[in-house]
Parts: structure tokens; C-alpha cells; sequence
């Protein structure tokens, strides 16, 4: 079965276009026009090991806000859409990523609720790295939550450098995520007593 979806969003502040394959191999292109945000994607597809084309075009005169937000609401899209009706997957993924200094754990689960706890115990600061507003992790995981209807929980729970303290919160979330999309053999049916993760 193909888990697959192509999505596209637009508005007035922002067109993106998205492809994603959940059985992926790790591939694929990003061109956002926010230097540090596409590198943020091209690690979350290593490390959720899909395939994923994002294109992106937004008003970065008024920052990457928008471009990052509605990307995380159209990835979020793909994978509610791409997951089906979830038979077989194992629902739940967690995840710890050292990225030297830094180090951050992500707990996701497909439940079909949206509902994020971010949690950088005071330690990201306010800053831009690449044109990528520090701040916009945490909304970029809402977004993703919010579209996908996932409970992510997402912490940065060391770290010094902003630029290693995000990036090991997006391996995180990427790690979980490849866990909790995955196939698992010893399950029948929907992982749900409810027997729908969709509703």
C-alpha cells in the first residue's frame, strides 16, 4: 500500500507545495528560501527516513514566520493523509538525540488529537540563525501537531548553542515520528480501542 500524499497550500502570504512518501529512503528537496529552516528539513528527512519535496514561496520581507508555520501545517497535512486509516503502525514513537553540547527527547502519538508540550526550560534564546527565527521550532511543531491531529511532546533538555539546541530537537521529533509511522507486525488492525485513529 502506497503511503504517499502530495499537498498543496495557498494563500496570501505564503504557496507551498509538498511531497511525501513515508517509505521513503531519506531523499528528496527543499527550497523554502530560508537557508537554516531547509536544513532543518533535509535533517528531518534523514532522520524520519521519508522522502520529502517542499517547495516553498512566502513574504520573507516580513520574516519566516509564515513560510516556516504554513510548511509545518502542509507536512502535517501529508502525513494525516499519507497514514490512512493507520491500520498496523505503532501509533507511538519516542525518541533522545545528543547533538554535542545539546541534547533533546520527542514522545509522539498518532492519536488523532492535536496537542503539543514544548519545553526548552528557558535554555533556546531569542535570536535568528540562517533567517530562521529561533522561536519557530516550537511553532513549526505545532503546526505539524495541529494538521497531522498528533500529541507531540517536545523538550530541549540541554544545551548552549541555539544552532545545536534546534537541530537536536528536530532529529528528536524526526526519530519519534519514524517510530510511530512505522509497521508493526505483531499489530492487527488500528492500535485503538476506539478502532479509529482518524476521528
Amino acid at each position: 500500500m502506497s503511503r504517499t500524499a502530495e499537498i498543496q497550500r495557498s494563500t496570501g502570504e505564503t504557496r507551498i507545495e509538498l511531497e511525501l512518501d513515508l517509505d521513503g529512503t531519506g531523499t528528496g528537496t527543499r527550497a523554502t528560501g530560508v537557508g537554516f529552516f531547509d536544513h532543518l528539513l533535509e535533517l528531518f528527512t534523514r532522520h524520519a527516513n521519508v522522502d520529502l519535496k517542499v517547495g516553498a514561496e512566502g513574504d520573507l520581507q516580513t520574516g519566516s514566520h509564515h513560510t516556516v508555520e504554513d510548511t509545518g501545517l502542509v507536512l502535517g497535512q501529508a502525513i494525516f493523509a499519507a497514514l490512512g486509516d493507520r491500520q498496523g503502525i505503532r501509533r507511538y514513537g519516542s525518541a533522545t538525540v545528543p547533538m554535542d553540547e545539546a541534547r533533546a527527547s520527542c514522545h509522539i502519538d498518532l492519536s488523532g488529537r492535536p496537542f503539543v508540550v514544548f519545553d526548552d526550560r528557558g535554555l533556546l534564546p531569542p535570536g535568528v540563525t540562517g533567517g530562521f527565527e529561533h522561536e519557530l521550532l516550537e511553532e513549526f511543531v505545532r503546526a505539524v501537531a495541529a494538521t497531522s491531529r498528533s500529541t507531540i511532546h517536545l523538550e530541549i533538555e540541554r544545551g548552549r548553542g541555539a544552532h545545536h539546541m534546534i537541530e537536536a530537537g528536530i532529529k528528536a521529533f524526526a526519530r519519534a515520528l519514524r517510530v510511530a509511522v512505522s509497521v508493526d507486525p505483531d499489530q492487527r488492525g488500528v492500535p485503538s480501542t476506539k478502532g479509529t485513529l482518524t476521528e
